[in-house]
């Protein structure tokens, strides 16, 4: 068993972090901007402001360092890398907008379908590309790596 290296997890967990952010601005920021507003007006909400936005940047790196973690956790039993990394990104997306938004659309009925779809679609390549970033930050300690070549 290895140690997970606590200062590059963090480090790998903000990088994930900010391109969640990064992501999640240009889509539904930018592309998806009006329909989000349209959604919100009909809920009697205003426009996103400065604290949301805050918020959901403080959010995203949440999820950031959650991937990263995620990843090291499987990564003794599925290997380092790509694949590793994107079955970490896809669980961040299942539990973080899948199911989120599923409740959004078919339960509470609370934003249009077509928001919803493309949201949770975008939603899979934001989670995948974060943790394929913060992923290629991640390295297990030098001596957790030298405790394990002596163990073999």
């Amino acid at each position: 068993m290895t140690k997970t290296n606590m200062a590059r997890l963090i480090l790998g967990g903000i990088v994930a972090g900010i391109v969640l952010n990064i992501l999640g601005y240009i889509v539904d920021g930018v592309l998806l901007g009006s329909q989000w507003n349209s959604g919100m007006a009909a809920l009697g909400k205003g426009g996103i402001s400065t604290s949301q936005i805050a918020g959901f940047n403080i959010l995203g790196l949440a999820n950031g360092i959650f991937v990263v973690w995620l990843y090291a956790a499987i990564r003794p039993r599925y290997g380092a890398g790509p694949k590793t990394a994107a079955c970490a990104g896809l669980a961040l997306w299942v539990a973080g907008v899948l199911l989120p938004n599923v409740s959004f659309m078919s339960v509470n009925g609370l934003f249009d379908t077509n928001l919803t779809i493309l949201t949770t679609v975008a939603g899979i390549v934001e989670c995948v590309l974060a943790a394929l970033a913060g992923a290629a930050v991640y390295k297990e300690s030098v001596e957790s790596a030298r405790t394990m070549a002596a163990r073999a």
